[in-house]
C-alpha cells in the first residue's frame, strides 16, 4: 500500500520538476560588463569576480536523484536535533550573552550586543517555490516559525530556496519593526511581504545598526529562483562586527584563491566564520558554487579566523555525498590545518552556544 501511495505522489511530479530545473539551469543573464561599473556588474544581472570557469548544465538524472530524496529520506541520528523545548530554554538561557543558535542548513540566530539577527530564513519544509516539488527538509528547524524570538535584523546573502523562503519571510512577525540587509536587486521580495525597512548593499558596501556594522562581502555562487531569472540579482556574504565580535557569514560559496584572502586582508582576523560544508557531490567534478569541507577549512585560514562553524548541511539533500558525511570531513581538515576541538564548531540543530567573553580591543576574557 505504502508503495501503491508514493508512486501515486511521483506520477506525474518528476516531468515537471526536470522541465523547470533543465529551464532554469539554461537561462542566465548577460555576461557583458557595464563600462563605469564594478567587474561583477554585467547586463541584465552580475557574475562573479575574478571570474571562475562557467558551471556545466546540471544533467537531467541530477534533478531526478533530488526528486526521489525528496520522497525518500535519510535516516537522522538521534542527537542531531535538540528538540524544540530544549531549543528555546537554551536561547532564553544566553538571551543576555552573545551568542549563535543553528536553525538548520544556513538559517541562524545571532545575538549581538543585545540585538537578534536572522540568516538567510529558511524554516518550512520545502526547498522549492511549488509544494510538494524539490528538496524536503528532512531534519525539522530547532525553533519554529511559530516560536521564533523577536526579530531585529534579517541579513540574507542570496535568493536560492532553501536560503531565502517566502512563508518564513511572510510569517514573521513584527516585520515593520524589523531591518533587513539584501543584496542588490532583492528589496522588493522583502517589501512586497509589509517589510519598510529594506537595504540594498553592493559588495563593500556597509550598514549600520545600533552598535554593529554590516559589511556586504564577495563570494563565488550565483542566483535565481525561477524560470529565466539567473543572476539577475546578486548573491554576497557578510560580515557583522560589534566591538569586541567580527562574525563572518559565507552565505553559499566555491573557493577563491583571491576573494577570501583579500577580505581577510580587509577585515580580520575574524573571531567566527560560518562556513558552508556541504551540497558538494554533484557527480560532475568540482562544485564551483559550493565548499568541500576541506576548502571550508581553507576559508576559514584566508580569513584568519579564530573558530569555524560549519553550516549548510544535515538538513536537506541538495547533492549526491552521504547526508552525514561533511562534518567528519570538515572536523578532520579543521584538526590536520591546526584549528582545534575547541575552535571547530559542528552544532546540533537547535542548539545555542555562547560566544567568547571579549574587551573592545576583541581579547578573549580568559586570556
Amino acid at each position: 500500500m505504502k508503495r501503491q501511495n508514493l508512486k501515486k505522489q511521483l506520477d506525474g511530479k518528476w516531468v515537471v520538476l526536470l522541465i523547470v530545473f533543465v529551464v532554469i539551469g539554461c537561462s542566465s543573464a548577460s555576461q557583458t560588463w557595464l563600462e563605469g561599473k564594478p567587474r561583477h556588474h554585467v547586463k541584465d544581472g552580475f557574475r562573479n569576480h575574478p571570474e571562475i570557469p562557467e558551471v556545466p548544465p546540471t544533467k537531467p538524472f541530477f534533478y531526478l536523484r533530488r526528486f526521489y530524496t525528496s520522497f525518500i529520506l535519510p535516516d537522522v541520528p538521534s542527537d542531531h536535533v535538540i528538540s524544540e523545548n530544549l531549543a528555546i530554554a537554551q536561547f532564553n538561557e544566553l538571551q543576555e550573552k552573545d551568542s549563535i543558535t543553528w536553525l538548520g542548513q544556513s538559517t541562524f540566530l545571532i545575538r549581538l550586543d543585545g540585538l537578534t539577527i536572522l540568516t538567510d530564513p529558511y524554516l518550512t519544509t520545502y526547498a522549492s517555490s511549488v509544494w510538494g516539488l524539490g528538496p524536503k527538509r528532512f531534519a525539522p528547524p530547532g525553533i519554529s516559525l511559530e516560536n521564533l524570538p523577536p526579530i531585529e535584523v534579517i541579513v540574507l546573502s542570496h535568493n536560492h530556496l532553501d536560503h531565502l523562503d517566502s512563508e518564513t519571510v511572510a510569517s514573521i512577525k513584527n516585520k515593520d519593526r524589523i531591518q533587513v540587509y539584501v543584496p542588490l536587486g532583492l528589496k522588493s521580495f522583502f517589501t512586497k511581504r509589509g517589510y519598510q525597512h529594506v537595504d540594498e548593499l553592493d559588495w563593500y558596501d556597509q550598514k549600520r545598526k545600533d552598535s554593529l556594522t554590516f559589511t556586504s562581502l564577495p563570494t563565488v555562487h550565483h542566483s535565481g529562483r525561477s524560470l529565466g531569472d539567473k543572476n539577475k540579482t546578486l548573491w554576497c556574504s557578510w560580515n557583522i562586527s560589534s566591538v569586541s565580535q567580527k562574525i563572518y557569514f559565507v552565505g553559499d560559496s566555491g573557493y577563491s584563491p583571491t576573494i577570501f584572502k583579500e577580505i581577510g586582508e580587509k577585515m580580520g582576523p575574524v573571531d567566527l566564520a560560518l562556513l558552508t560544508i556541504g551540497a558538494y557531490d554533484t557527480r560532475q567534478g568540482d562544485p564551483m558554487t559550493h565548499l568541500y569541507p576541506e576548502a571550508a577549512v581553507k576559508v576559514g585560514l584566508d580569513l584568519n579566523a579564530e573558530t569555524i562553524v560549519g553550516m549548510h548541511w544535515g538538513t536537506i539533500q541538495l547533492s549526491d555525498e552521504p547526508p552525514f558525511e561533511p562534518p567528519v570531513r570538515f572536523k578532520a581538515a579543521a584538526d590536520k590545518a591546526g584549528y582545534s576541538e575547541d575552535n571547530t564548531w559542528i552544532f546540533k540543530i537547535g542548539e545555542t552556544r555562547a560566544l567568547p567573553e571579549r574587551d573592545i580591543l576583541g581579547i578573549a576574557a580568559n586570556q
